[in-house]
């Protein structure tokens, strides 16, 4: 005796990959307040690939790591810091001072790779920093 079984298919579920959200957090410096607002300006405008939301926190990479507790500038802080803030990517620069000349550190950090990448630069003057910067977040975001 054959028996055949006649199966029903199901409809398949496809779950719908998730969104990826890029969040840029404005830059912060007392000594090139200018610099910083050209910075955050810079990250808001940037485009990077495979982004479906983009949004801009209100506080620095440096506060989010604060109230993390997580303040070294490496991969896990900065994917402990993603998740606090719901984001799979984080867009930030950082300024410091290179003697009395601004040093610009601009990271993009992907949650799925675990790895951070960083391009920075230290300018003769503000101004130069001003002027450089586009080229500094392009250069991250390629």
């Amino acid at each position: 005796m054959l028996v055949v079984g006649c199966a029903h298919s199901h409809p398949s579920t496809v779950t719908p990959a998730p969104k990826i959200k890029l969040l840029t957090l404005p830059a912060e410096s007392d000594a090139f307040p200018d610099l910083a607002k050209a910075a955050t300006s810079a990250l808001t405008h940037a485009k990077v690939a495979g982004v479906d939301e983009q949004a801009t926190s209100k506080v620095s990479i440096e506060v989010v790591q604060l109230s993390i507790e997580c303040v070294d500038p490496t991969a896990q802080c900065y994917e402990a810091a993603a998740k606090s803030l719901a984001a799979n990517k984080l867009l930030f620069a950082q300024i410091d001072v290179d003697g009395a000349k601004p040093k610009v550190s601009v990271t993009l950090f992907d949650g799925a790779s675990k790895q951070p990448k960083t391009v920075e630069h230290t300018y003769a003057t503000t101004a130069a920093a001003v002027a450089g910067l586009d080229g500094l977040v392009s250069e991250v975001t390629r």
